[in-house]
């Protein structure tokens, strides 16, 4: 089979510029991680179904999606969390910062793993496993295009490798050749 080296060099450039734009779109989305409970807040007091419900003030909602930099509740405004390049004083070198991407999305796919595990720990202790069937807990699509965004960079160094291994059998033949 042989393999022509702008095909490699397209799939390289496409993979690439996939990444990159899955990655940006991740990184700038606030859905890596959502907490529904809207089924708790209908099925809890102050619903709407009980009689009295009128007079009664309703809870604030407790649902809310997080992303990197924010997190945001259905009826509040956004809370910014720390974003490390807003600082001043600080200097990063862009394989620093990609150093840095990639050690978050591993750190944060872990911390909301364990955060949903401590959870459902936790309530199974407080004996309220009627209340975990009512809160949803999961990961996000931003999560998702993040790691979509991770294979697409595999992809893309797979195909920088394959072309430099086509590059140096070209390169061979053509010595053989002239020699």
């Amino acid at each position: 089979m042989r393999v022509h080296l702008g095909a490699l060099a397209g799939a390289a450039a496409l993979t690439g510029a996939l990444s990159f734009a899955l990655l940006a779109a991740a990184i700038s989305t606030d859905f890596w991680y959502i907490i529904d409970t809207e089924r708790l807040e209908r099925s809890g007091p102050g619903a709407q179904d009980q009689p009295g419900a009128a007079n009664r003030s309703q809870p604030e909602p407790l649902s809310s999606h997080s992303g990197l930099w924010r997190t945001c509740r259905v009826q509040s405004p956004c809370t910014p969390l720390m974003n490390p390049f807003w600082q001043e004083n600080v200097t990063l070198s862009d394989s620093s910062r990609q150093l840095l991407t990639a050690v978050t999305l591993a750190g944060i796919s872990i911390y909301i793993a364990y955060s949903a595990a401590a959870f459902r720990q936790a309530l199974c202790l407080l004996e309220e496993k009627a209340l975990l069937d009512q809160v949803d807990i999961r990961f996000g699509w931003s999560l998702a295009l993040g790691w979509v965004s991770f294979v697409a960079e595999l992809l893309t160094g797979a195909a920088f490798l394959a072309a430099a291994r086509v590059l140096g059998l070209r390169q061979r033949q053509d010595q053989d050749v002239g020699a």
